[in-house]
């Protein structure tokens, strides 16, 4: 055999070799992208975060503003928010409830209501204004040390997904949330926090006995909280008194974000608290 043909076989090796490589690294990319999942370590805990009173506070008349605008641009309708309590709620049971005390019929609310949802986004993303100075007490320097620790962080809010996005974004806070599950894919809080998990542990994110938590400042975080059996974090610095969140149980009681650690989240009884349900 030649040189010149022994360097050839050599080079019809490797190729073919480089072409077995890539088509192996492809089905495994492709496999990847159908299951949305990516190898990585599962996450020591996950940590879900409702937004408003919880993350973000006195954002504004923006959000509210905005429901009531959709509702009229859709609908014709003049409605309101102030009679409503609001909190906790999930945006499309505020819309629901504004129609019905606007005299809408369920059938006209069915068919009106994803028009609304999208005008309610779009009117609140292109005015919402700065909110860095609206977060909660201890939020940004909590978020960063559980980033640090590896811990994967969430969403579970009322909220339509444009508006809550777009409120953490205006907060300088999205950055360190990875997914979430807003007001309009569920019919209530618990069934929003089943979706969080589900696609947390679908993706390969978490692992089957990952700590897992709520952290909310209104009963119905608590509530979702319980029938998920995941620990439930309830922090006062929202509308709820603290006496409302006592009357629930939670698992921990914080006056603020800053006394919140993974030690907590994980259920350590060492770490200090001003309440811890036994």
């Amino acid at each position: 055999m030649s040189a010149k043909t022994a360097l050839w076989r050599c080079i019809a090796i490797l190729r073919s070799s480089a072409s077995s490589t890539i088509l192996r690294n492809s089905k495994t990319a492709a496999a990847s992208a159908i299951t949305g999942r990516c190898a990585v370590d599962p996450a020591p805990a996950l940590v879900l975060f409702d937004i408003d009173g919880t993350l973000v506070r006195r954002a504004g008349p923006h959000h509210r503003q905005a429901l009531v605008d959709a509702v009229r641009r859709v609908t014709g309708l003049e409605t309101s928010t102030d009679h409503i309590p609001v909190h906790g709620m999930l945006d499309p049971d505020i819309l629901n409830r504004m129609l019905c005390d606007g005299g809408a019929s369920r059938g006209f609310i069915r068919r009106v209501m994803p028009d609304i949802v999208r005008r309610a986004q779009h009117i609140y993303v292109r005015g919402v204004p700065n909110l860095q100075r609206k977060t909660c007490p201890g939020v940004r320097a909590l978020l960063r040390r559980l980033q640090q620790r590896g811990a994967l962080l969430g969403l579970v809010t009322g909220n339509l997904t444009r508006i809550g996005w777009k409120k953490l974004d205006r907060a300088g806070l999205k950055p360190y949330f990875r997914f979430g599950a807003f007001g309009e894919m569920a019919k209530d809080r618990a069934g929003l926090a089943r979706l969080a998990i589900r696609q947390a542990r679908a993706q390969g994110w978490i692992a089957g006995r990952t700590p897992i938590a709520l952290v909310g400042d209104a009963p119905s975080d608590i509530l979702a909280a319980r029938r998920n059996c995941i620990r439930s974090i309830a922090v006062h610095t929202g509308i709820s008194t603290r006496d409302d969140l006592l009357a629930y149980a939670p698992d921990v009681l914080l006056e603020s974000l800053h006394g919140l650690t993974l030690a907590t989240i994980f259920g350590d009884s060492s770490v200090p608290g001003p309440y811890r349900r036994r």
